[in-house]
């Protein structure tokens, strides 16, 4: 999508933030690509939004996103065309999103907060 939807300075803002990571937490993290988080993703008892491009070839909808939103009882949000970093390519779609999850986030906490008042 370069030059369609991202520019060549945010793919090489995105690669000096990965440059810059500790070699040893980009280390320590590889053994949790192999780890098994189903259990504790059917625990989540909160409002959670998943949204997932689409067309991730590193993370496919498919083998992550949908999976995970049937694990914690939610409708993932798909962005259609959106590749592995949707909030770089697909900022404007993701905010949308996202603000929509917020109001009706904010929604179910204040009838839980009433609740726990009555």
């Amino acid at each position: 999508m370069l030059g369609q939807r991202i520019s060549e300075q945010a793919v090489q803002a995105s690669w000096n933030v990965a440059a810059g990571a500790s070699a040893r937490a980009s280390l320590a993290c590889v053994p949790t690509w192999h780890e098994d988080f189903r259990k504790d993703l059917t625990r989540i008892d909160v409002p959670t939004l998943v949204i997932h491009g689409d067309e991730d070839r590193i993370l496919p909808i498919t083998a992550s996103g949908l999976r995970t939103a049937k694990l914690i009882k939610g409708a993932p949000s798909v962005v259609k065309g959106g590749p592995h970093c949707i909030t770089w390519t697909h900022a404007e779609e993701v905010n949308i999103e996202l603000v929509n999850f917020l109001g009706v986030a904010k929604r179910s906490a204040s009838v839980l907060e009433k609740e726990a008042v009555a």
